[in-house]
């Protein structure tokens, strides 16, 4: 038995459709319209981030969704970038505090 033989017996089951299972488990899934209360504390969610990002030195940063729903979509998300921003600027600033001579 050749290693090939071994590893295309040791694949993954596809789904019915053909796919890697896993693959499956990742697609998006039809969400459901966000009511008006939830577009509020979303914005609400954005303005603390603008906020924060103005407070910071940060030029960009890069953020990935876990789960079905983009982070850019979930006010809890975007609220923890706000605080991680606001965060690593106190760090920063406590770091470059007055220069002991």
């Amino acid at each position: 038995m050749g290693l090939w033989s071994w590893i295309s017996r040791r694949r993954k089951p596809a789904t019915a459709a053909g796919r890697p299972a896993f693959a499956a488990a990742i697609e998006p899934k039809d969400q459901e319209p966000l009511t008006p209360e939830q577009v509020a504390d979303l914005k609400a969610a954005w303005a603390e981030l603008a906020e924060a990002a103005k407070e910071s030195a940060a030029t960009g940063f890069h953020a990935c969704s876990r789960g079905r729903r983009p982070w850019q979509e979930d006010p809890a998300a975007v609220r923890s970038v706000a605080a991680l921003l606001r965060r690593v600027g106190a760090e920063d600033a406590a770091t470059e505090g007055p220069t002991a001579k």
